[in-house]
């Protein structure tokens, strides 16, 4: 139910990568080949960082944590899967600014803006940058890149250790 997906994502959001989870190998190229990486400071991120970079340092920032994922208010005989929340979760945070105290969908556009200027800056000297944040925050984050004259490149999806570059 509701409650109980909230401490789903609760626990999710502490958590690292799966144990024996290794990343496809030509991720660890692009990690090699970025002049600045930086992680969101949430494990999973971090530990992915550390698995792609081979003892590269990078630095870790708040900005790039994924949006929340409050369930919507629904009664708790109503039961679903995690992903199945995460979808209505998502759903009611975008279209009704469902946020239960916690960043509004406006809030995390404007962060959104900000990770995008953040990172054009970091890149206006020809450095590449790579990011290792979350799915939908680095959608918001794409999408505020094209919105500053930025073009996709590439796109291999909205999968775990899938790249987008810019």
């Amino acid at each position: 139910n509701a409650d109980e997906y909230r401490a789903w994502w609760a626990g999710y959001e502490v958590k690292g990568i799966k144990p024996g989870q290794t990343p496809p190998e030509g991720l660890k190229v692009v990690a090699q080949s970025a002049d600045v990486i930086i992680a969101s400071i949430r494990p999973r991120s971090i530990e992915t960082t550390n698995a792609i970079c081979g003892g590269k340092a990078f630095a870790q920032d708040p900005l790039f944590v994924e949006a929340p994922l409050p369930p919507p208010p629904w009664p708790s005989w109503i039961r679903l899967s995690p992903k199945k929340w995460g979808f209505f979760a998502r759903f009611w945070w975008w279209f009704f600014d469902h946020h239960m105290g916690q960043e509004s969908r406006k809030q995390a556009e404007a962060r959104a803006e900000a990770a995008a200027d953040a990172l054009i800056a970091l890149s206006q000297d020809g450095r590449d940058v790579l990011l290792v944040a979350h799915g939908f925050f680095n959608v918001m984050i794409g999408n505020a890149l094209q919105a500053r004259g930025l073009k996709k490149t590439l796109d291999q999806g909205f999968q775990y250790w899938c790249v987008k570059r810019f």
